[in-house]
């Protein structure tokens, strides 16, 4: 057995900066949540994951103080776009709590309409789905939004955009095997 000679530290958990920090260690994929209808509108979220294969769900978790967490709750439906390498100028769009609001935000992106629900999806993601939200979950200061997989357009060959300690990379095939857990 081999000691290291470095002692980890220990950090507050409760430190909303430190814990921040720590949660960045772990490498994501990031993907533009969508919302249609009257008033549309988007966020970029790394907080995404598949949950089941039948039935088909995925989950996206979003800030209770977030515009897009009341969206959601007035919404039957959302897209999901987990964006390609070459789209870190959407997922900062996106991120600019700045930006215009409604239909205007999505003038500086390409978007396609979802061929079922009609929201709003980021043209040449990696991957989008098209959700029906199927439930909902307390998650302390988020909601752990759960969307059961209605349609899905993958684009071959496409490489997915990471953010990793707060900064993005793009992710090009290491291997052509996949994982299975």
């Amino acid at each position: 057995m081999h000691i290291s000679a470095s002692t980890p530290t220990l950090d507050d958990a409760t430190d909303s900066k430190a814990l921040r920090t720590a949660f960045g260690a772990f490498a994501t994929g990031v993907t533009v949540v969508t919302t249609g209808g009257a008033v549309p509108h988007a966020m970029t979220a790394n907080a995404f994951t598949s949950v089941s294969l039948s039935p088909p769900l995925l989950l996206v978790c979003v800030a209770k103080s977030a515009m897009m967490h009341r969206r959601l709750g007035e919404s039957s439906f959302f897209g999901v776009s987990v964006l390609a390498g070459h789209q870190e100028a959407a997922a900062r769009h996106f991120a600019d709590r700045y930006r215009a609001l409604g239909a205007a935000q999505f003038a500086q992106v390409d978007v396609e309409l979802g061929e079922l629900t009609r929201v709003p999806l980021i043209a040449d993601a990696a991957v989008s789905f098209e959700c029906d939200l199927w439930r909902a979950y307390d998650g302390g200061d988020h909601t752990i939004f759960l969307g059961k997989v209605l349609s899905m357009r993958q684009r071959p060959g496409s490489d997915g955009l990471l953010v990793y300690r707060g900064r993005f990379a793009e992710i090009g095939a290491a291997s052509s095997e996949g994982v299975t857990a």
